[in-house]
């Protein structure tokens, strides 16, 4: 072959090799490409991927910016959380502009709706010096306001949190919390909590890209908690009605009698305060309810010397506050 062919197959082979070259960076590693990954690793539940993906971290600035502590938490950017992430992806357009950055929208599945997003993606350092490679202009990462209320835990996915994790102080007794939490979006989270003594309802929450979402874990009392609190009510009033006085001490109930008491009075339970808790400021509370004692007690009238026995009801209120301590026991406190 003489030298011009040889030049000439030498420019085909460069040729094709820079189209071939061009082809993969439209595709493989085009910024369409990129975002497709992002979003294949999250409905993979491949988290790891998906949170080192280039420009999804936020730096110390970006957190500032956002109005976020240093050490927010990241408890949630793991494995097992995300209750379900996008499907059926379809890259709907890819814009590119003139400082090399481009504009990615894409339409996917996330549980039952049908969403659209548009990312900005940047060039960085290329692999090898020419494969493109990119990174989130502004981090896809979603901003989660957890309110933990009357309860500091709660289960997102498969994983249980408790919302005091970061804090410290006085903080860290408050009834209700109020916790900020990075997650992997866009995707769909389920909260709840279920435990022998509180359970919430669970919530959806839909967290789109680069936005901020509030949800509210709402933790009431069982039926086995409020079982709990009426044994301990019906034992503290079984307790006072044995102290043989008109006056039975730090009890709910007594009576005052003008004539001369000659026997021991003998108090019983007629009705004992059905207990009912809903959460107040900084426990769970029962407003006041009625019971009734009933007492017998011999007596002597002033009068005219009689003597009879007293038989009567005593209606009386009872309001208390119960909290959970941290091994499961419930702490009383009669109002």
């Amino acid at each position: 072959m003489s030298v011009a062919g040889w030049a000439g197959l030498a420019v085909l082979v460069v040729g094709a090799f820079f189209a071939a070259l061009g082809a993969l960076n439209q595709t493989v590693y085009g910024a369409s490409s990129f975002i497709e990954r992002y979003l294949s690793a999250i409905a993979a539940d491949d988290i790891a991927t998906a949170s080192t993906t280039p420009g999804v971290a936020l730096d110390a600035t970006e957190l500032e910016a956002l109005g976020l502590p240093a050490d927010v938490s990241t408890a949630m950017l793991r494995t097992g959380v995300v209750d379900s992430g996008p499907e059926d992806v379809r890259i709907m357009s890819d814009i590119a502009h003139d400082d090399g950055t481009h504009t990615v929208t894409a339409s996917y599945r996330l549980d039952a709706a049908i969403v659209q997003s548009s990312f900005d993606v940047r060039p960085i350092e290329p692999l090898y010096g020419v494969l493109n490679r990119w990174e989130f202009a502004v981090s896809p990462l979603a901003v989660v306001d957890v309110t933990a209320a009357h309860n500091p835990l709660f289960t997102v996915g498969a994983l249980t949190l408790d919302a005091r994790a970061t804090k410290s102080g006085d903080e860290l007794a408050a009834f209700t919390q109020v916790t900020p939490y990075l997650a992997i979006a866009p995707a769909v989270y389920e909260f709840s909590y279920s435990s022998g003594l509180l359970e919430a309802v669970p919530v959806t929450l839909q967290a789109d890209a680069a936005a901020r979402a509030a949800v509210t874990v709402d933790a009431q009392p069982t039926a086995a908690f409020v079982e709990r609190v009426q044994v301990n009510v019906d034992e503290f009033l079984a307790e006072c009605a044995t102290q043989t006085v008109l006056q039975p001490a730090e009890c709910p109930f007594g009576i005052e009698i003008d004539d001369r008491v000659v026997g021991p009075p003998q108090w019983s339970i007629v009705t004992e305060p059905q207990v009912t808790l809903t959460p107040g400021e900084s426990s769970f509370d029962m407003p006041p309810t009625e019971g009734v004692a009933h007492i017998s007690v011999e007596v002597q009238s002033l009068f005219d010397g009689d003597r009879f026995t007293l038989e009567e009801d005593r209606p009386f209120t009872l309001a208390l506050s119960a909290t959970i301590k941290p091994d499961d026991s419930i702490s009383i406190q009669l109002k």
